[in-house]
């Protein structure tokens, strides 16, 4: 048997099916992997002992019709996770454990997943280089000292470096995508509403969403099978009829009309990223599709309506940490002090700089010239994706300006930094699904990645075009196991 850690999910549920391998085995093997592989500073909080003993417990009776049966794997530390701590990435919550399951991983546990334990982010998901985290910047394990993107970096790193088969992240404004491009990784964004929403740590709640990301196609969208589910706990969950996404999976794109929008070939693009869209192109042409140019006029205000929408969201969610019911409390000399203290000490730069100007936007006087304005843009962008759907089945573009930076970099340039969204968060602000697959390396040898956007709830087509070109593709990761000591 190869090395259990370098098997893909589908692989693995196999052998464990054929009773080839045990459920103690693998997990035995993403423990010891991930255990040598500290540097990476993937994990906030392990549960590996209390993983192995459930392994062991399935093993003694195990469902083998279950669609994730015995495999061990951990999760985004933003998801309220029963009696494990959950920090969102920050100080705030460094010592809080929630009393309850969110709904995502609920259907995992019910599928015969196992948590191994929950990994790095950016504070409450805010960063696009995993830099923001109270507990210190993940390493890419493509190459020492460069960031694996954020917010879900230690999910994008943990399953680059094989410490866990899949994971589950959050994609706010491009918290999936981007990072899966960074680690040459496959991270799907679904279509807002698809997955609940319940027990997620809330950052931006009409933009954040749930998803899956793995070694490839097949494995993200069985990931999707087992998540996407409605759920009556979520105000914001939809009802709708859900694929089989796995067992639908074709490569026969034949005929499907692709768009590619002139607005995506911004100014300084390097040359590179706009070589692996042409080549993009190529090979969904070789798949068969048909290429058609369109239009999406008003991609250029994307960017400044998020950074609008999501902070001012950001500030109405984060007023509930004030050290009164849960999470850090500093000590003051009366209550407002104690306010105060605890939020200034409790969260981090970024997290403050976007609580200021959420605020700011949603104060009155300035509520109607930004908050109210960038609503309507909003709506106009949205528009132009439907306008588009009209002429085409998905959209492809690169997933990201450029590829992975080094750490630190651009930590202190946060305009530079939100840049790098530039691609992925109209998709939000239009409430779409959006999957980014790797597709090439730059001229360092760090991976590139592809994006498709597809029409809402249309999760089935994009992953078979995922599926087709990824096949055409045939990506290898360059990973030498740097770290490992």
């Amino acid at each position: 048997m190869s090395d259990i850690t370098y098997q893909t999910l589908s692989s693995l549920v196999k052998n464990i099916k054929e009773k080839k391998l045990s459920s103690e085995e693998v997990t035995k093997a993403f423990v010891d992997r991930s255990e040598k592989s500290k540097e990476l500073n993937a994990y906030i909080t392990e549960d590996f002992s209390n993983a192995i003993d459930k392994a062991r417990k399935f093993d003694e009776k195990p469902n083998l019709d279950l669609k994730l049966p015995g495999i061990p794997m951990a999760v985004k530390d933003l998801f309220c996770t029963k009696d494990i701590r959950t920090t969102a990435g920050s100080k705030i919550l460094e010592n809080f454990v929630p009393t309850y399951e969110l709904t995502v991983t609920k259907n995992i546990w019910i599928e015969g997943g196992i948590i191994l334990g929950k990994l790095n982010c950016d504070e409450f998901a805010m960063g696009s280089s995993n830099e923001t985290s109270f507990y210190g910047n993940v390493q890419n394990p493509i190459d020492k000292g460069l960031v694996p993107g954020g917010s879900s970096g230690g999910s994008a790193a943990a399953v680059s470096g094989q410490l866990t088969p899949i994971t589950i992240g959050t994609d706010t404004g491009g918290s999936i995508r981007q990072p899966a491009s960074f680690t040459g990784t496959v991270g799907l964004k679904p279509t807002y509403g698809s997955c609940s929403r319940y027990g997620i740590v809330a950052f931006a709640s009409s933009l954040d969403q749930a998803g899956p990301m793995s070694q490839n196609v097949e494995d993200c969208a069985l990931l999707q099978e087992v998540i996407s589910t409605y759920d009556n706990k979520d105000s914001t969950s939809i009802d709708f009829k859900r694929s089989q996404y796995s067992k639908d999976l074709t490569k026969d794109i034949k005929g499907k009309k692709i768009g590619i929008p002139k607005e995506y070939r911004v100014e300084g693009m390097p040359t590179e990223i706009e070589d692996l869209w042409k080549k993009g192109i190529e090979y969904a042409k070789d798949c068969g599709a048909e290429i058609i140019d369109i239009s999406l006029p008003n991609t250029s205000y994307a960017l400044p309506t998020y950074y609008i929408v999501a902070p001012a969201e950001a500030s109405s969610n984060l007023a509930r940490y004030d050290g009164v019911k849960y999470g850090f409390r500093a000590k003051g000399e009366n209550l407002i002090d104690m306010y105060e203290k605890t939020r200034s000490e409790g969260f981090g730069a970024e997290v403050q700089r976007r609580i200021m100007i959420g605020t700011y936007v949603l104060s009155s006087g300035y509520y109607d010239a930004y908050y109210l304005k960038a609503q309507k843009v909003r709506k106009l962008i949205k528009n132009d994706f439907d306008e588009a759907y009209k002429k085409v089945d998905a959209i492809l573009t690169p997933s990201t300006p450029s590829s992975a930076f080094k750490i630190g970099e651009k930590k202190n340039d946060p305009v530079s930094m939100y840049l790098n969204d530039i691609f992925t968060v109209p998709v939000n602000l239009a409430g779409l699904p959006a999957i980014s697959i790797p597709a090439g390396h730059d001229a360092a040898g760090y991976p590139l990645g592809l994006q498709i956007i597809g029409k809402a709830f249309q999760e089935q087509e994009i992953l078979n075009l995922a599926y087709a070109m990824e096949d055409k593709i045939n990506f290898k990761n360059k990973i030498t196991d740097w770290w490992i000591k």
